[in-house]
C-alpha cells in the first residue's frame, strides 16, 4: 500500500488550511470536492493497521470495492486529525476516521458528513504505565500528568480532555503528548515519556502482553463507551465533503454498498476469520495477539452502517464540555451525517 509521504511534510500547509477555514466562517465549502480523477476515489485512513479502522482494508481485501465497480486507493496517516487535514486540502475524497471531526469542522465553516457509520462505540482505551498505576487510578488523577494521544487535535486528544474535565481536572491541567500509535506509543510508555495515554488495538493488546501498563478506561464495547461517555459514541466512519457527496451520489452509493457488505460479513465471521483476511504485517505482536485484539474491539462495530440513535447528541455534549470553539456554537447535527446511502445498500 503506497503511502503519501508528502502529508508528513505538509503539516504546516494543513494547519494553514484549517486556519483559513476558521477565518472565513461560513465560506466556500468546495475544498476537496473535485472529481476523483480517472474514476479513482482516494480515502485517507487515520491508521490503516488500527483495528478501529479495520473495515477499510477488509473491504478491499474482500474485493467489495471491485465488486461495486469503484476503484479505491487507501492511504494512511498515523492520526485522524492528519487524515482530516488531507480532506480539507482536497488531496482525498474521503476519510475513514472519527465522526467527531464533522462537528469540529462545521463550526469552522466546513461541511463534512458521515456517509457510513462503522461504529457505535469509541473503541478507545486509556492505559496507564505500571510505574504510574498506583497514582493514577482514575481520570481524576490526570492533573500534572503527561498523557499520550495520537496527535494534538485528534479524537484521542478530544476524549482525553473530556475524561479529565468530567472528573474535575481542567483541560489545561495536564499535558497531552502526540506519540502516534503502535510502536511509537509503546516506546513512549516504556521510556516514561508519558504516564499513560489513549490508544486502540492492536496497541492495547501489545501493551498488556508486554506487561507495560494497565487498562484505566475501556471504551471498546458499547457498554464501556456509554459508561465513560454517557451515551452511544459513534466514532469510526467514512466521512466526506458534503458538496462532493451531493455531486457524486452514484459513487458514494457504491462505497456505502461495499462498506455495509463488509460490516455484515464481520458480524457473521469469527475474529480468527477476520484476522486471516488482513495483511500479515498488521499482526506485529503475533497472529494470536492480533486475533485477540480484533475480538476485544469487534463489539464497537455496527452491522448496518447506520448512525446510532442519540449518538450525535452524545458527541456534541462531549466536545462542548472542553472545546471553546464548540461550547457556544450552534451545530446542525443533521448536516454531520446521512443515512441516505446505507439504507439503500443491498
Amino acid at each position: 500500500m503506497r503511502r503519501l509521504t508528502r502529508f508528513r511534510v505538509a503539516a504546516a500547509t494543513a494547519a494553514l488550511a484549517l486556519t483559513a477555514l476558521t477565518a472565513c466562517g461560513g465560506g466556500d465549502s468546495s475544498a476537496g470536492t473535485g472529481s476523483a480523477g480517472g474514476g479513482k476515489v482516494k480515502i485517507m485512513v487515520g491508521g490503516l493497521d488500527k483495528v478501529i479502522y479495520l473495515p477499510a482494508m477488509l473491504t478491499q481485501r474482500l474485493g467489495y470495492f471491485e465488486d461495486e465497480g469503484v476503484e479505491v486507493q487507501l492511504l494512511t496517516e498515523p492520526a485522524g486529525v492528519q487524515a482530516t487535514t488531507s480532506l480539507v486540502a482536497g488531496e482525498v475524497q474521503g476519510v475513514v476516521g472519527f465522526y467527531d471531526h464533522t462537528l469540529d469542522l462545521q463550526v469552522k465553516g466546513k461541511y463534512v458528513e458521515s456517509v457510513v457509520q462503522l461504529s457505535h462505540a469509541s473503541g478507545e482505551v486509556e492505559v496507564v504505565s505500571n510505574q504510574a498505576a498506583d497514582e493514577i487510578t482514575s481520570p481524576a488523577d490526570f492533573a500534572k500528568r503527561k498523557l499520550g494521544v495520537t496527535g494534538l487535535g485528534s479524537s484521542t486528544d478530544f476524549l482525553t480532555k473530556y475524561l479529565a474535565v468530567e472528573n474535575g481536572v481542567g483541560a489545561n491541567e495536564f499535558t497531552p503528548v502526540a506519540v502516534g500509535a503502535g510502536q511509537t506509543f509503546i516506546s513512549a510508555l516504556k521510556q516514561g515519556s508519558i504516564d499513560g495515554g489513549m490508544t486502540t488495538d492492536p496497541t492495547v493488546a501489545q501493551i498488556l502482553d508486554k506487561k507495560l501498563g494497565k487498562v484505566l478506561v475501556d471504551m471498546r464495547t458499547p457498554e464501556g463507551s456509554e459508561k465513560a461517555l454517557g451515551g452511544p459514541y459513534p466514532s469510526s466512519s467514512l466521512y466526506m465533503n458534503t458538496d462532493w457527496v451531493n455531486a457524486n451520489k452514484e459513487t458514494v452509493q457504491k462505497l456505502a454498498n461495499a462498506f455495509v457488505k463488509t460490516l455484515r460479513w464481520m458480524a457473521t465471521h469469527s475474529p480468527e476469520e477476520i484476522a486471516a483476511k488482513m495483511p500479515a504485517d498488521y499482526a506485529q505482536g503475533g497472529k494470536e495477539l492480533y486475533t485477540e485484539a480484533i475480538k476485544s474491539t469487534l463489539p464497537m462495530f455496527t452491522d448496518d452502517g447506520v448512525m446510532p440513535e442519540r449518538g450525535p447528541e452524545t458527541v456534541e455534549r462531549v466536545l462542548k464540555s472542553f472545546n471553546p470553539n464548540l461550547k457556544n456554537a450552534d451545530v446542525d447535527l443533521e448536516k454531520t451525517y446521512t443515512t441516505e446511502f446505507v439504507k439503500k445498500a443491498g
